[in-house]
């Protein structure tokens, strides 16, 4: 495996291959990040990883000098997997002078969920996922749906911009108890790390409301949501929403079938979590 880091040489590594397969990292990988590396291989060669932790998408008083930075574990991982190039720039290297041009997502998209407790969030990931993109040139990029959110906005993203890129969406992986697996996952004690799958559970509670024919949503919501409270979690949404737009589903769209999905942010101590289930 070849390690380049600036975007010039990454550029020379691979000109002239017109079916390279990208996953974008921020590192600390785990089974589910290689899990995506074996996708991104079945749709296409060579498979290119990138690993960078970009500022731009942390908020002033999130955890962005904190986040596990393990590279030479990672560096392992990725050769054992046969990934082909990892691109792993400094901010120097990608951002040589400040990243003044930005991309910005629709408010209706990204305001909402994520973007509504995390400002700016989806600003710098599709800046950096613009960036990214110009510097490997991938006929496919996969992401986890465990960011269902952000899979969502990257693939509008990439339709919009008329990008040769396909976006291709990887089931979320998860342990045996069902909790999505997740850089942040190892700041749980191991006391917070037995209670972590309740967030699958009540996800699995709405889904399961749902089917039964309880379409008062906003009761469903907050009954999942005050079960997490009373185990001590500090939940900022179990949200029910549109497959196709992440929008409230209307009544008409529950009488009609409307695919739907429920995700939901929570924080247990001081780690917040993300999750999501198709319904």
């Amino acid at each position: 495996m070849k390690i380049i880091s600036t975007i010039d040489e990454l550029r020379d590594q691979l000109r002239g291959q017109l079916r390279t397969a990208f996953v974008p990292t921020m590192g600390n990988l785990h089974e589910g990040h290689l899990s995506l590396m074996r996708l991104a291989r079945k749709h296409g060669d060579p498979v290119v990883a990138s690993i960078f932790v970009n500022r731009l998408q942390f908020g002033p008083n999130e955890d962005f000098d904190k986040y596990p930075r393990t590279f030479q574990a990672d560096v392992e991982k990725l050769e054992k997997e046969g990934v082909y190039v990892l691109f792993a720039p400094t901010e120097k290297d990608l951002y040589p002078e400040p990243q003044e041009y930005r991309v910005q997502p629709p408010d209706m998209l990204g305001n909402t969920l994520e973007g509504e407790f995390r400002p700016g969030f989806f600003n710098g990931v599709c800046t950096v996922v613009t960036k990214l993109f110009s510097c490997v040139q991938p006929r496919v990029a996969v992401f986890g749906k465990k960011d269902y959110q952000q899979l969502m906005i990257v693939r509008n993203m990439a339709r919009q911009f008329a990008l040769p890129t396909e976006i291709i969406g990887a089931e979320t992986y998860r342990a045996e108890d069902g909790l999505a697996l997740s850089s942040r996952n190892m700041y749980l004690s191991a006391e917070e790390r037995a209670e972590a799958p309740a967030l699958y559970q009540a996800l699995n509670f709405v889904a399961g409301e749902m089917r039964a024919g309880h379409l008062d949503i906003f009761s469903v919501e907050r009954d999942a949501m005050d079960q997490l409270a009373k185990r001590g979690w500090k939940p900022d949404y179990i949200s029910i929403r549109k497959r196709i737009d992440l929008q409230p589903p209307s009544a008409g769209d529950l009488a009609q079938g409307a695919p739907l999905v429920v995700l939901a942010a929570a924080k247990l101590g001081t780690t917040r979590l993300i999750d999501n289930l198709e319904i």
